[in-house]
């Protein structure tokens, strides 16, 4: 096999692969656009839009509730931890 079957091979698998991915992309934006159709023929859009605004605000301030909290300072721990000893031991 010379270095020109083999960099035809490649080319060729390059093509396949591109003609095959946007397949799949023209197919999925197809089936996206079908659902949103879908979704603003139906008479309880409003209270689905809604709906899905309360659930994103939620998830969003569940995220910024986990990268945000700020964890107890170390000292702040370990003067409870004393005071808890302190509480025990003179029961």
């Amino acid at each position: 096999m010379t270095r020109e079957t083999g960099r035809r091979g490649l080319d060729e698998q390059a093509v396949l692969l591109a003609a095959g991915l946007a397949d799949l992309a023209v197919s999925t934006l197809g089936t996206a656009w079908g659902m949103v159709r879908g979704l603003l023929r139906r008479s309880d859009a409003g209270a689905l839009a809604a709906e899905a605004e309360h659930d994103l605000a939620a998830r969003g301030r569940l995220v910024l509730d986990r990268y945000t909290a700020v964890p107890p300072a170390h000292l702040e721990v370990l003067a409870r931890h004393a005071l808890a000893r302190r509480a025990a031991h003179d029961d």
